[in-house]
């Protein structure tokens, strides 16, 4: 798979992840609002965090697959 291909995955799948951790933070806060049990906000709150982080992760992957993608064009063009 080339850098491109895993840059054109990993960015979009990132930014797709991240909005769905962010809806989930505002969920878990709504919990919390409603006065849900503090175990069912604070479970609820930490999966929205890992979810949003792992979001965060991808997208970086993303961000370093366009750099190796660009680093390689511009090796290809130079040579």
């Amino acid at each position: 798979m080339t850098h491109k291909s895993k840059w054109l995955i990993f960015a979009p799948a990132g930014l797709l992840v991240i909005g769905a951790g962010a809806s989930m933070v505002h969920w878990a806060g709504g919990l919390k609002d409603r006065r849900a049990p503090a175990p069912q906000w604070l479970a609820a709150g930490t999966a929205a965090l890992a979810v949003l982080n792992a979001g965060v992760s991808l997208f970086g992957r993303g961000v370093v697959e366009k750099v190796l993608h660009e680093v390689q064009e511009n090796k290809q063009a130079g040579a």
